[in-house]
């Protein structure tokens, strides 16, 4: 009997004992949180691209202006054949870390060429990409690039109005990911209509641009220049 009370006496002290040690790391975790003494915010990585169009507008005594929109409907201007069409592209890091070697990837729409903008011009999948580098937290970068709708006989035969839309993606790794869209109409000229192009260096471009396209060969950036 003596040694049942004494085994029940040590049991005893042995269970206040692992009552007491387990509380006293209870108290410590949650006073410090998860990543120790130093605490410190949960990592997360994420970022932010907003891609934008061009509209056109004619102001008084003749310049033109553009102002960048999310979308062009087609209640909204309309580009024709042979136009220039000029989009922005906005890349933002949103997370609470530096991310680097950020990726981005834009989708030309069919009807159009690229002439100017950063990045490397791929014909087979139509797409320009290019690195935009490291962000710090909160860091935004701004792109923009220039592109020209098709000639008219390089456009659809049975529509005369239709709208295209332009995608664009940034991503990091397979820890930061975002895409947006821009969209835009193109509208056709009226069958025996023709407009006459501006002459000018720009308008050397789009035929350099033309002609690569219908000769099958890649272009690539030259300073800002597709070529």
């Amino acid at each position: 009997m003596q040694h049942m009370k004494k085994y029940l006496f040590s049991f005893i002290v042995l269970f206040l004992l692992a009552l007491y040690v387990s509380r006293l790391k209870f108290n410590v975790y949650a006073q410090y949180g998860q990543y120790g003494q130093y605490g410190g915010a949960t990592p997360s990585y994420s970022i932010l691209i907003d891609k934008m169009v061009g509209k056109p507008s004619q102001e008084k005594g003749g310049s033109q202006t553009v102002t960048y929109v999310d979308n062009l409907s087609p209640s909204d201007p309309r580009f024709s054949p042979n136009q220039q069409v000029w989009f922005k592209v906005k890349v933002k890091n949103t997370s609470n870390q530096n991310l680097t070697a950020v990726q981005v990837t834009d989708y030309v729409p069919q009807y159009l060429m690229p002439i100017e903008g950063p990045g490397k011009w791929n014909p087979d999948n139509r797409t320009i990409s290019w690195n935009a580098g490291d962000f710090g937290v909160d860091e935004e970068k701004v792109y923009y690039i220039k592109m020209q709708v098709f000639d008219q006989s390089l456009l659809p035969e049975d529509k005369g109005l239709f709208c295209v839309v332009n995608k664009v993606e940034a991503k990091k790794d397979n820890v930061a990911y975002d895409d947006d869209t821009a969209q835009l109409c193109i509208e056709k000229q009226v069958l025996g209509v023709k407009t006459v192009p501006k002459a000018g260096p720009e308008m050397g471009l789009v035929i350099l641009g033309l002609n690569v396209l219908t000769a099958g060969l890649g272009l690539a950036i030259r300073k800002k220049t597709y070529k």
